[in-house]
């Protein structure tokens, strides 16, 4: 089974002058798109397993796993941003979160990398008025010719759409 440590995904970014303003991002891929959220939130990284579905739940939502005893509610990204149909392979992995104490996980196509951006590198998100729901994203980043769209995961799961935090409190 694929189990990486936020740790040492950390570590295997390059060191930089902590007098930069730097953000570090784990990139993962949905469909032909990068995307960045914050190293901070991730706790782990494992390969796709089976799920255990829960009736009744918002289809982006694919159920829950049993992590070393915790239940772990998994949210498959292509569904939750209407993406194409997710193919799952090889691949595919869930991405462990801590998002405001709430443990999570979502599916994505793969991850690359830690990326380190710097404050010049990250530009604000787009103003697409109602024709695209920009709300959980934080800005693009940009590093060689690549284009990353930096997710506000916990903005996303605190979402009234989502109410992941708001349900675990009740």
């Amino acid at each position: 089974m694929l189990q990486q440590s936020a740790a040492s995904l950390v570590s295997a970014a390059p060191n930089s002058d902590t007098s930069l303003t730097i953000n570090e991002f784990l990139i993962f891929k949905l469909g032909d798109e990068e995307y960045g959220i914050e190293i901070l939130k991730v706790q782990e990284i494992r390969s796709y397993e089976v799920i255990t579905q829960i009736a009744n739940t918002p289809d982006f939502i694919k159920g829950v796993i049993n992590l070393r005893g915790i239940i772990v509610p998994i949210i498959d990204m292509r569904i939750k941003f209407s993406l194409s149909n997710a193919s799952y392979d090889q691949f595919t992995v869930v991405i462990i979160l801590n998002v405001s104490g709430q443990v999570m996980g979502i599916v994505v196509d793969g991850v690359s990398d830690v990326l380190s951006l710097e404050s010049n590198q990250m530009r604000p998100a787009p103003e697409l008025g109602s024709a695209l729901d920009t709300e959980y994203i934080m800005g693009l980043g940009t590093i060689d010719n690549r284009m990353l769209i930096l997710i506000d995961i916990e903005k996303m799961v605190n979402s009234g759409g989502m109410g992941l935090i708001e349900q675990s409190i009740n």
